[in-house]
């Protein structure tokens, strides 16, 4: 008997009030490595009825223009009507940043292994922003090597957004998709629903939202997964009126959207945001890593889908803990894919910053649609293949 399931992930477009907090989180620290590559930050942000709370810690330059840095992220997701109750000329900004504490910048600064154990290495002298567990995931069910539920989930958000930018379509920044896949057996064999929902204009009526979004959105996405025609369940503003939307309905916090920012519950999450954070906060780095080595480890072919989980105590270079679930599919014993993990990738955070080119600005653009499963980061190179297949061949 085949064992039929369906599974469900959503995204949100960069306009959500969650994802308004991360862009300006991510925007600020874009600025302060700018200034200086080697800047500590966790930035927190709050995002509400025309107010924008920024707080949390930065180490490392002398001041950020946060007022400017602001107003111009909000400008550009779209929020720039003034009737809406969240504008990026007219919304009030308030900044709270301290300095990061010295007890845990000694310890990032001078790891245990320098300390304690008396190593000279330069790599081991810089030890993990915190203690955790941190996850990555890959799977050949789609061509970026991420679960078809979420891969679907954000190309249908991302192309919500592009509709609403170039077009006159009268279509506003908040909005979400989900998508449901029935699998058998562990395998996805159709896609049963797509659900859209998106802010619009007070004018704009629902069967003109409908028919927008099923034509210049949920149609081309389709088509270009090769699913057009399918038997779906279409679900376009279920809600019926969507115009009171963004902050100025529903407050938004940095972070809050680590599901959408992963792999769509697919796959396990230690519970560490990233946006703000600069990668010595192993919960960013440590997380980019065990993607990449995951993606590379499925490329190779030495596995259909690996999980990886990597664990560290803060202060310390080396992590605690190395894990690997592959649910069965690897080509040789998972004890090898881990010594082959060990043996080509330095997994110790000044490794994986320098690595990966973590100190160099550009995480805005990771603020939506994922951070994982899309062109331009280092950490979605397949760049370890020829090394992972000859270490298991060794």
């Amino acid at each position: 008997m085949k064992n039929c399931q369906l599974f469900t992930s959503e995204s949100v477009t960069a306009g959500h009030p969650d994802k308004v907090a991360d862009r300006i989180s991510d925007t600020l620290l874009d600025a302060a490595l700018k200034a200086n590559p080697q800047v500590r930050a966790a930035i927190e942000t709050m995002v509400t009825t025309n107010r924008v709370i920024v707080a949390g810690e930065v180490s490392g330059v002398d001041e950020l223009p946060v007022e400017e840095l602001v107003r111009a992220a909000v400008a550009d997701i779209g929020y720039n009507e003034a009737d809406t109750g969240f504008c990026s000329e007219t919304l009030e900004v308030s900044s709270i940043l301290d300095q990061q504490s010295n007890d845990i910048a000694q310890s990032v600064d001078r790891s245990f292994e320098a300390r304690e154990l008396g190593s000279e290495d330069l790599i081991s002298a810089q030890g993990a922003g915190d203690q955790g567990i941190m996850f990555g995931y890959a799977c050949d069910e789609t061509a970026q090597l991420m679960p078809l539920p979420i891969a679907l989930a954000h190309s249908l958000a991302q192309k919500l957004e592009d509709v609403r930018c170039n077009s006159e379509s009268q279509l506003r920044p908040d909005g979400k998709t989900q998508v449901t896949v029935q699998y058998e057996n562990g395998v996805a064999k159709r896609l049963d629903t797509v659900v859209v929902s998106t802010q619009h204009a007070p004018q704009l009526e629902l069967p003109q939202i409908r028919s927008i979004v099923e034509r210049e959105v949920v149609a081309p996405v389709l088509e270009h997964y090769h699913l057009a025609g399918e038997d779906v369940q279409l679900l376009i503003n279920p809600s019926g009126r969507f115009v009171h939307g963004g902050p100025s309905a529903d407050t938004g916090l940095t972070g809050r959207k680590i599901i959408v920012d992963t792999y769509g519950g697919f796959a396990r999450h230690g519970g560490g945001a990233f946006s703000g954070k600069d990668a010595t906060k192993v919960d960013r780095s440590a997380s980019y890593a065990m993607r990449w080595v995951a993606k590379n480890l499925v490329a190779a072919g030495l596995a259909k889908q690996c999980e990886l989980q990597v664990a560290y105590a803060i202060g310390r270079a080396e992590p605690v803990g190395l894990w690997i679930n592959t649910y069965g599919t690897a080509t040789v014993p998972e004890d090898r894919l881990l010594a082959a993990v060990r043996q080509v990738v330095d997994l110790r955070p000044r490794a994986i910053i320098d690595r990966l080119r973590l100190t160099e600005p550009g995480f805005a653009p990771t603020a939506a649609y994922g951070h994982f499963g899309r062109p331009g980061f280092t950490w979605e190179n397949l760049d370890l293949v020829e090394d992972l297949q000859g270490a298991v061949g060794d």
